[in-house]
């Protein structure tokens, strides 16, 4: 028998606040009834928390409200009581200066409702790019039965008779504007059909990587990072959500049954394949230090040594979700993968990764390729290092322009976000396609937040003569949608006291990423001499959530999250409220 098996009664956590038949559990039921719950709901069944991220000012999760009660069926279904709860919710594209600075903000929301309120297992509604990482990390220092249930791509955007993907294509139409290769008009009027329904971007992007991810690391059901948000098989998911987290509660099955080493180097090995945001290597760091889990940044490019770009998906491809997901999905992936994978982790679904893989079908093979014919050779997370980034650096190869991987060239310095907007269409600016842009003060303390601006939009002049791309080198990140050869996430950023501030304009930038390195062409003695402006001009914010950020924020190779929320607290709570 199985322990928390029907056969076998377990006092559940919920009972704790239901199941005592004085003053406090008079409190906890009497109110709860108010609601018009039955008398037999506090019987001891499993109570499932639905933690939900819908807001109508973050677009991608505007229609979990109604996603939510489809979980609720499932839930009603298989004899548990579902209780759904709001956290906070961070808009990708309405938030500032970034909701990367709120994500820590929403994993402390998510951690401290889980822990305080009387429920068994919890399902993670979100979606929108910082909102399911926050959730995961909350849920993950808590460790009750959990999955997610994220809300799925948009459908495929649409102009002038072609699919058009979100975010790739507002920095290529940009680019085109500023070219003199596209009308105002016409960027304009693409407006309407680049967001033509409810759900996360349509591309490869922040969210729909960490959507695919979900399944890889087991705590997703089967095409959950894929299915449109607005068709009919995200509410079957949904509802099937529903049914297994009821499951996992009476199996006892908690979250770091499923995240284990094992399912983060599945989860690296398949963001490679489907040549996932880059974003995602921060996210899984920050999850993985929740748990204890010894992972590393050196890990994603140790690990995805020989995994090429399978998926024909933008950026990096040529397709949008849509197909991917009509093409077979994320199972279609593990199916292509093969011995690459860990077969046997478990997932939510009941099933092993391989039983998954075993069931895949594969209905479009330019959409979802082979090993031996994929889309692009090199894929994965490129880490380099050097004398701007000691603690480590980060490349997204499938995205990058492959005769720039090897370059050397002038640094030209932008001192802050600021400083670059003022500088970079001037006419006078001294630039050429060898040039490297240089953006510090953009790092998770510095910004504050660590922005998506590291896909520096190239000078206007370089556009008008037809360049597409240039080295570009940060301490902050990019979007998922976003492209070029662009190095990422330079640690530690400059604002603390990394090299990168130490850089100045005509310095001679020298990368190698076959060779994992990046180098100023400054003796150590020079740089020695130099002074860093962007820390010594730093001056924390006085109150509020951003001065605990910027004051315990870890750097990007470990994750970002705040130092003393590594680890978990776990889900006893023993004392009542009155």
């Amino acid at each position: 028998m199985v322990l928390g098996s029907d056969k076998i009664p377990k006092v559940r956590r919920s009972q704790g606040a239901y199941g005592k038949n004085d003053k406090d559990g008079f409190i906890h039921r009497s109110w709860m009834k108010a609601q018009g719950f039955p008398e037999d709901v506090f019987d001891g069944r499993p109570v499932i928390g639905i933690c939900n991220t819908w807001s109508e000012i973050t677009p991608c999760n505007s229609h979990l409200r109604e996603l939510a009660e489809f979980v609720k069926r499932g839930v009603w279904e298989m004899g548990g009581l579902p209780l759904e709860f709001p956290v906070s919710s961070l808009g990708e594209t309405q938030m500032r200066p970034t909701a990367m600075l709120f994500r820590n903000l929403l994993a402390m929301d998510v951690e401290e409702s889980i822990r305080a309120n009387p429920i068994d297992g919890v399902v993670l509604m979100g979606g929108c790019d910082k909102t399911s990482p926050g959730q995961l990390m909350g849920a993950a220092s808590v460790d009750l039965p959990t999955m997610i249930v994220s809300s799925g791509p948009m459908l495929n955007g649409k102009f002038r008779g072609r699919d058009i993907g979100s975010g790739t294509d507002v920095w290529k139409f940009d680019a085109e504007v500023k070219a003199g290769r596209m009308t105002q008009e016409e960027f304009m009027a693409a407006e309407t059909g680049m967001s033509r329904s409810r759900g996360v971007c349509m591309t490869m992007g922040s969210a729909s990587s960490f959507a695919s991810v979900a399944e890889a690391l087991g705590v997703a059901l089967p095409m959950n990072g894929t299915a449109p948000g607005v068709v009919a098989e995200r509410q079957r998911i949904s509802h099937q959500a529903g049914r297994e987290i009821v499951r996992l509660v009476k199996e006892d099955l908690c979250l770091s049954h499923f995240l284990t080493r094992e399912a983060f180097e599945n989860a690296i090995k398949v963001h490679a394949a489907i040549g996932g945001s880059t974003n995602t290597v921060i996210h899984l760091l920050a999850v993985a230090g929740r748990l204890g889990i010894d992972l590393t940044l050196d890990d994603f490019d140790a690990l995805t040594q020989g995994i090429p770009l399978l998926t024909n998906v933008q950026p990096s491809g040529k397709y949008l979700m849509e197909e991917f997901h009509y093409a077979g999905g994320v199972p279609g992936v593990f199916s292509r993968l093969g011995e690459h994978l860990h077969g046997d982790a478990p997932t939510v679904s009941g099933r092993s990764i391989k039983e998954i893989s075993d069931r895949a079908e594969i209905y479009m093979g330019d959409v979802i390729c082979t090993l031996e014919d994929p889309v692009k050779k090199d894929a994965g997370t490129i880490v380099l290092r050097g004398n701007i980034c000691p603690d480590g650096a980060i490349m997204k190869p499938s995205a990058a322009s492959p005769e720039l991987l090897q370059h050397t060239g002038p640094a030209l310095v932008f001192e802050d976000i600021e400083d670059y907007k003022a500088r970079i269409d001037d006419p006078d600016l001294d630039v050429t396609k060898d040039t490297v842009l240089v953006l510090r003060g953009c790092g998770p303390r510095g910004y504050p937040g660590m922005p998506e601006v590291g896909n520096m939009a190239l000078p206007q002049k370089l556009l008008a003569q037809g360049v597409e791309d240039m080295v570009r080198v940060s301490d902050a990140r990019m979007s998922g949608t976003a492209f070029g050869t662009v190095v990422l996430h330079v640690c530690p950023e400059a604002t603390a006291g990394g090299p990168l501030g130490l850089v100045r304009t005509g310095d001679i930038v020298k990368l190698d990423a076959k060779a994992r390195t990046i180098n100023v062409d400054v003796t150590p003695e020079e740089l020695e001499k130099r002074t860093n402006p962007a820390m010594d001009n730093f001056t924390p914010e006085s109150r509020g959530y951003v001065r605990l950020y910027q004051t315990t924020v870890e750097q990007a190779d470990t994750g970002c999250d705040l130092d003393f929320l590594k680890g978990g607290s776990g889900s006893d709570v023993k004392r009542e409220s009155h």
